[in-house]
């Protein structure tokens, strides 16, 4: 992977951030907007951004949404079919008719989320169109969650994704009429310093992408990766990756959930804590409210925001998109947020005190593993 020189990248922490600056591009577009999310609901913020919509395309602009049938299964019909009469086109990725349906194509879901405005504007990240605080697991804080605002020449490799993607559920969703839609043009010349690499996963050439991405830049690391990963349960490769990072003398530090939204796979990745902790990694969980965030920098230069979790869902199942960026200054903006948060708002376990934890414990943690592998295997997952 070539980076793609002359951009200009801007961090974007939580709800609070992201959701004006996207509104405002929005209401600035003057012929194309693409959206998808995983999520997609009628709260305040999803009426925020879908007026924003609406308000667009009443005044001519393209505007195009996918959403994720299972992420937005319980947003009523009603509220999309809305923004259809409006002139926004809507397609829904794999509708889901029951819940029970465990056919293989079927759990490969619509994941990423991706905005691009006009050929000029690309936002990429972890965050849905949802209330920080809607399905929240804290009253009081916010979800913690990134995203990225993107321009400049990383967008021509971005278009082609969202474009393939969106032809093929059209032809998919013969019944429902759309447009032709072209990709804007996208202008070549630098904005910014930033050296950029769109990565996007997928089942047929990109499967393992991503995975690979963090895999290299693990094992060229000098002196310190920082991860932070809402749900955590890699493969023996990017496990061993971590671990031996930690063992040549690499400062590893993991932020993964405390207040967990799904506790069998948190208590399947706590079953993991002894070979990371024993190999010196230290790990934090985030205590106030959900983390939803998936980032990580290394050796202060390289870092990676988008909508991949490490785990096998991620890594080898759902449609995915990350952004890398190869520069010092956003590198190190990355890692001062997340430290920051890690020092206000996580706990460090102690490998001595872990080690220390009752049968219980370790039993639910063993079986809790046992039935991830297992769901791994059924949906036809080979992960170790």
């Amino acid at each position: 992977m070539i980076p793609v020189e002359g951009n200009r990248i801007a961090l974007l922490k939580n709800g609070a951030e992201f959701f004006p600056a996207l509104e405002a591009d929005i209401d600035a577009a003057a012929a194309d907007i693409r959206l998808e999310t995983y999520i997609f609901v009628e709260d305040v913020t999803g009426l925020r951004i879908a007026n924003a919509l609406m308000r667009a395309a009443a005044r001519g602009v393209n505007v195009r949404v996918m959403i994720d049938g299972f992420g937005s299964r319980t947003t009523p019909a009603a509220f999309f079919e809305r923004m259809r009469q409006s002139g926004v086109e809507v397609h829904i990725y794999l509708p889901v008719r029951t819940v029970f349906d465990y056919r293989r194509y079927r759990v490969r879901r619509l994941h990423r989320k991706i905005v691009l405005i006009d050929g000029k504007y690309a936002y990429i990240g972890g965050i849905n169109i949802i209330d920080d605080f809607n399905e929240n697991l804290s009253a009081h804080m916010p979800r913690y969650d990134y995203a990225v605002r993107l321009e400049g020449p990383i967008l021509a490799d971005i278009y082609p994704s969202v474009q393939q993607l969106w032809q093929k559920i059209r032809w998919f969703n013969l019944k429902q009429r759309t447009r032709r839609a072209r990709i804007p043009e996208v202008s070549q010349l630098p904005v910014g310093p930033s050296a950029l690499v769109f990565i996007a996963r997928d089942n047929l050439r990109s499967r393992r992408s991503i995975e690979r991405a963090y895999i290299a830049a693990i094992d060229h690391a000098k002196n310190e990766v920082l991860v932070a990963s809402s749900y955590f349960f890699p493969g023996r490769k990017l496990r061993n990756a971590l671990v031996n990072a930690s063992r040549r003398g690499v400062l590893v530090t993991i932020l993964l959930q405390g207040a967990a939204d799904h506790l069998i796979l948190q208590m399947a990745t706590r079953a993991l804590y002894d070979k990371f902790l024993g190999a010196g990694v230290a790990i934090y969980e985030y205590q106030p409210a959900m983390l939803h965030g998936k980032v990580a920098v290394i050796d202060g230069r390289w870092a990676t925001v988008g909508s991949s979790n490490l785990d096998p869902f991620s890594l080898l199942v759902n449609r995915e998109a990350n952004v890398v960026a190869i520069d010092v200054d956003f590198a190190e903006t990355l890692r001062a947020s997340v430290m920051a948060e890690i020092k206000a708002n996580a706990i460090q376990l102690n490998f001595a005190r872990w080690q220390q934890r009752g049968p219980w414990l370790r039993l639910k943690s063993w079986v809790a593993l046992k039935l991830a592998r297992m769901v791994t295997a059924i949906i036809g997952v080979k992960y170790d």
